[in-house]
């Protein structure tokens, strides 16, 4: 099958004709038929996370279940299925308390290198990034990481739930439990910074400041449900918040993943506010805070997010119900629908950061 492959910290997509192997125990093989670009996979391609190469990456996964393994309770042959790259065992103090994003033993969701590998190249082991390894013909993953998802919901839609809308929606409803009244700042309105403001709108936040340095992005938050915009280059966007919040917002999401930013997000809330971390920093980076002035007088909260705080299993067919209602928008997170063999053109357009999402639909 076809798949992009990164064979080597830095370099581009290189699409090739790769092995696949027969699901066993928990695995699923599904035909992928959408995945979604994501800045987080051209994250870990770029830079050292300690993922081995050469690999597979893509998260944003929507297809059709082709075969399973011998001990999957969950699937059929025919499902439609999103995928999530929260690897969870099910079985662990945090799964059993709900939260499964902070599963202890992730790694039971991965094949025994004993019993083979799921993907290979001429007799050599291809890394599966996250469990879901899609920007591939098909991908085959543990049944945890998937959720079934109603057959009218279209998949270039689909496969964003997965991760943008989980991530960016999932922060505001699950993480910082946004409620009705608050107000809310979201720095940075890709993928996942518009469905935080999707995430907002739906909790019932009544002020939702949106923040870019790409006028039209600005003009598509507003499509979501951006009540109010600031166009951070011209000028500083703290003071501008504070301006129009008469003292800062409840709640800023910082979902760009730089220094400047997360300080941002911090010093833009009101005394007892949060501001949560969702963009993917390099490694080693650090923040400036004046502890006692920006932190312990001001009573803020500081906090990193993993995946939206997302329970799969619940929140996935959640979302695609909504959308199916006319209560989420996705459709304007599709910017355009691209093939496998233009990932590396895609991922500069979408570095360049006036589209939301390209999405994979043909392989």
């Amino acid at each position: 099958m076809k798949a992009a492959v990164i064979n080597a910290t830095g370099n581009k997509f290189e699409i090739e004709d790769i092995q696949i192997a027969a699901p066993i125990g928990r695995e699923v093989l599904v035909q992928v038929k959408a995945s979604g670009l994501c800045h987080t996979d051209l994250h870990m391609a770029t830079h050292d996370y300690g993922i081995p190469l050469p690999a597979v990456f893509g998260h944003e996964l929507a297809g059709v279940v082709l075969e399973v393994g011998p001990d999957v309770r969950e699937f059929a042959v025919g499902d439609h299925v999103v995928a999530c790259l929260i690897q969870y065992c099910g079985h662990c103090e945090s799964c059993l308390a709900g939260r499964t994003y902070q599963c202890k033993h992730p790694n039971e969701t991965l094949r025994d290198p004993a019993l083979g590998h799921r993907l290979s190249k001429d007799g050599k082991p291809l890394t599966p990034a996250f469990g879901t390894s899609a920007f591939a013909e098909r991908a085959l993953v543990h049944e945890n990481q998937l959720a079934k998802v109603p057959e009218a919901l279209p998949f270039p839609q689909a496969c964003l739930l997965g991760c943008g809308t989980v991530t960016g929606a999932g922060a505001v409803i699950n993480t910082a439990g946004v409620r009705p009244g608050d107000s809310v700042a979201v720095i940075g309105v890709g993928g996942v910074g518009l469905n935080a403001i999707s995430g907002a709108k739906l909790a019932g936040a009544t002020r939702i400041i949106a923040i870019d340095l790409q006028p039209a992005k600005l003009e598509l938050a507003r499509t979501f449900g951006a009540t109010d915009v600031v166009d951070s280059s011209q000028g500083d966007p703290v003071a501008k918040v504070l301006e129009l919040t008469g003292g800062g917002v409840d709640h800023a999401f910082e979902v760009v993943g730089l220094k400047q930013t997360t300080e941002q997000a911090v010093r833009m809330t009101r005394v007892g506010g949060g501001a949560y971390v969702i963009g993917v920093h390099k490694p080693g980076s650090t923040i400036e805070l004046k502890v006692t002035e920006e932190v312990l007088s001001a009573q803020r909260r500081l906090q990193g997010v993993n995946m939206g705080s997302s329970n799969i299993k619940h929140d996935i067919p959640m979302y695609a119900n909504l959308y199916l209602q006319g209560k989420l928008n996705l459709d304007d997170l599709v910017s355009k629908e691209i093939s496998l063999s233009e990932i590396n053109e895609a991922y500069a357009e979408l570095n360049g950061g006036k589209i939301a999402r390209s999405v994979i639909t043909s392989f």
